[in-house]
């Protein structure tokens, strides 16, 4: 279906072709929607013609050559830098004010790049002394965290590549269905999303990490020893059902490319990609009674897509018993839409109107919008402008968002 997205982006805008193979290009499109055998799930009423409100993209700086992937937040004081990530391998940090960039890190030698693959997610400890990268490993694809030290006597400046340690590795075989993200939580944990190996069964089994938001703590527990990382004990499949892998936090994932924590509440929100109908966003609050921030939740694919049956609708979730936790939004691909980016719940000052509505786009026709929720009650609207060939969303430390897109730009969202 790669030849389907490429029609898409080329209606969007003829005269611009930014990559061969962008980075969410094969994630959409693997088999028809079978028969339905349920009926969709319910989910809060949403509304879609909330009051009018229109941004405007502001480019920041263009990194020429690069395929920009995610961005980051500097570290806790540093009010101006962000650090963003290409798909190749190679960090840069950012002065949105001097509208400059200066590299920092290069990891091309460990990644494997292109497709769905490369550089996906990084993130700081609380602290600002550790910096971690997720990303696909040269030569076999494997997902891998990796960390690297930050220099205490000059902050923002990255220690070498010798300093890397790596924390996680699991296989991936599959060339695409990657996830993505990697973030610090407001716990101090590493919550990491991973997609389901182009295999929807994945998602709703407990003995592979595929399809899942992994929770773990990155420290090294034995310095030289063979351990890497910790599982925390009060992940939810630490102990039960026999033989489940303590790591997984949430389950029932496609290809969960871009989650991210309200700063303000520490509710989870993330964008999981559809297969052949839907696009999702699936949201779990804090103060959840039964899945806070998303622990044990079960999303619902391969059972569903969105709000409609999946390929294996007629089987029950897992584990036995349990039930699904509906998408907050679900939208369909009548208006262009096939690969959703997942962004930040806006908390900044310069667009008051914004604040607590949750910034979105879709990789193939990059228009942003916006939900807000109110009570029962999920509203949705375009914010009026397009980006071209978006792949993430970036959040500064005054709680300014930003577009990246594949084609090297970072654009500040403005009123």
């Amino acid at each position: 279906m790669l030849s389907r997205l490429t029609r898409l982006r080329h209606r969007m805008l003829v005269a611009i072709v930014i990559l061969s193979l962008a980075l969410l290009a094969a994630c959409v499109r693997v088999k028809p929607k079978p028969p339905a055998t349920t009926p969709p799930t319910t989910t809060p009423p949403t509304t879609t013609a909330p009051p009018p409100l229109s941004v405007k993209l502001t480019a920041i700086v263009n990194v020429p050559g690069s395929e920009i992937t995610m961005a980051v937040r500097s570290t806790a004081g540093d009010t101006t830098t962000l650090y963003i990530g290409t798909q190749g391998g190679q960090i840069y940090a950012v002065d949105p004010i001097a509208q400059t960039f200066v590299g920092v890190l290069d990891i091309s030698s460990l990644v494997q790049s292109g497709g769905e693959r490369g550089l996906l997610g990084m993130t700081f400890s609380l602290d600002g002394t550790k910096f971690y990268v997720h990303y696909s490993a040269l030569g076999t694809g494997a997902t891998t965290v990796d960390e690297f030290a930050v220099s205490a006597s000059v902050p923002g400046v990255f220690g070498a590549v010798a300093s890397r340690r790596q924390v996680l590795t699991n296989p991936h075989s599959a060339g695409n269905h990657n996830g993505g993200s990697l973030l610090t939580g407001p716990d101090g944990m590493l919550y990491l999303s991973l997609g389901d190996n182009a295999s929807g069964a994945n998602a709703q089994s407990l003995t592979t990490l595929h399809g899942k938001i992994l929770r773990i703590n990155p420290d090294d527990p034995d310095t030289s020893g063979p351990l890497t990382y910790t599982v925390p004990n009060d992940n939810p499949f630490v102990t039960t059902p026999a033989g489940s892998n303590g790591e997984i936090w949430s389950m029932g994932l496609r290809n969960p490319f871009r989650m991210s924590f309200d700063r303000a509440t520490g509710d989870l929100w993330l964008g999981d990609v559809g297969q052949s109908t839907r696009e999702e966003v699936d949201f779990v609050a804090a103060s959840d009674a039964t899945h806070p921030s998303g622990k044990s939740a079960n999303f619902g694919w391969d059972r569903r897509e969105g709000l409609v049956p999946g390929p294996n609708a007629g089987s029950p979730p897992n584990p036995a018993g349990g039930t699904l936790v509906d998408p907050i939004f679900d939208i369909d691909h009548s208006a262009g839409d096939c690969a959703i980016i997942g962004g930040y719940v806006y908390r900044g000052s310069a667009i008051p109107a914004l604040v607590g509505e949750y910034l979105y786009t879709d990789n193939c026709n990059g228009r942003i919008r916006a939900l807000k929720r109110t009570g029962a009650t999920v509203t949705n609207r375009d914010l009026g402008v397009i980006a071209i060939g978006p792949a993430s969303f970036g959040e500064d430390n005054n709680g300014e968002l930003y577009v990246l897109s594949l084609s090297g730009g970072i654009f500040r969202i403005e009123p």
